[in-house]
């Protein structure tokens, strides 16, 4: 089972619909069996893969008996948030019969931003070789533990924060991806994620060792990172809806955008090496490029529907086909080459 978190600090970047048209490409093109896990308090994934009805049902009418059962990422964490260091026992995700994406999900809600507090008084009291602090750090590495088996990929969709609980997120984690936008501030939030993990993973480190020294044997006891794997996860980057114009029958991207575009490289490089695993190099890293899409995202927004899915009877016209098609050649390279960078001895 590979868990991947989607993530960068600068958001609009597309990170959402890459996301869930790539889980819905692994299931439906490869046969994988894929969870998608909305960690974004803006519930965008949630949205996209069940649609504004089932968000209301959801986060409006609390008494919906079409989804009383179903977990929601605050309910995973409500155990911290009452004050202990675990997460519930039983994880009931939406099952993906229930949408058009055909992946299973564990949605969002818009209470999850106030975990934040919780999971930063946990990194204070990790810091000082806390093991409760440490335990509830590590809330992602226990929901990951307990789903083991069930999927052949989980994938995180983040919010843009670089917070507690992205950090908490990613020490679960095996693998994380940037979804990049042709723009500045994309470079720099690169730029910004470099330092932070740089940052919060020498502290996770020091941490472990002193309770260790502490309390020998206790941190084997709890489902705990001893050494988080995202450490050398780095798999990778895309980048998001640039536009193109014609030159000598070949289209191009326009000035501006090829610049920033020439920019990502080297920047990712020099940013984000020291994750990578030492088996890919760096031409391994540039997933693809998702060309701009113009109308077609929103529609398939408005009908929670993966893009390939979309049909006439959707509102699917004219030029939109054409586009339709292009992004197949588009998510499928991203798709395979995610899968060698996930494997490439295989």
């Amino acid at each position: 089972m590979k868990t991947i978190s989607m993530f960068n600090n600068k958001g609009g970047v597309g990170k959402t619909t890459l996301t869930c048209n790539l889980a819905n490409y692994l299931a439906d093109y490869h046969n994988k069996k894929v969870l998608v896990v909305d960690c974004d308090p803006q519930c965008n994934a949630t949205q996209l893969i069940m649609g504004s009805e089932f968000a209301t049902d959801l986060y409006w009418d609390n008494n919906s008996e079409n989804y009383k059962n179903i977990t929601t990422i605050s309910d995973v964490l409500q155990p911290i948030e009452d004050g202990d260091s675990s997460i519930i026992d039983t994880i009931v995700p939406i099952n993906k019969s229930t949408n058009r994406f055909n992946v299973d999900l564990i949605p969002g809600h818009p209470t999850f931003s106030i975990i934040e507090d919780r999971l930063g008084s946990a990194w204070h009291e990790l810091k000082g070789g806390d093991l409760g602090g440490i335990r509830k750090t590590n809330w992602n590495k226990s929901l990951v533990d307990k789903l083991k088996g069930q999927y052949d990929f989980i994938f995180f969709d983040l919010g843009p924060s670089l917070g507690s609980i992205n950090r908490s997120i990613l020490i679960g984690c095996q693998h994380f991806i940037t979804p990049m936008g042709t723009d500045i501030f994309s470079i720099l939030g690169v730029r910004n994620i470099s330092a932070w993990l740089s940052s919060w993973m020498k502290i996770y480190t020091n941490s472990l060792e002193l309770t260790q020294n502490r309390t020998p044997g206790r941190l084997e006891q709890y489902e705990i990172a001893l050494s988080p794997a995202i450490a050398k996860g780095y798999i990778g980057y895309t980048s998001q809806q640039y536009i193109t114009k014609s030159k000598e029958g070949v289209r191009r991207p326009t000035k501006a955008f090829e610049e920033i575009i020439n920019m990502i490289p080297d920047e990712i490089s020099r940013s984000l090496n020291q994750f990578v695993a030492t088996n890919l190099n760096s031409d391994d890293l540039k997933l693809g490029d998702v060309k701009h899409l113009y109308s077609l995202i929103p529609l398939a927004q408005s009908v929670s529907s993966p893009i390939l899915k979309l049909k006439s009877s959707d509102g699917l016209v004219g030029t939109q086909f054409k586009q339709q098609a292009e992004y197949e050649e588009i998510i499928d390279s991203i798709a395979n080459n995610i899968l060698y960078n996930l494997n490439p001895n295989s």
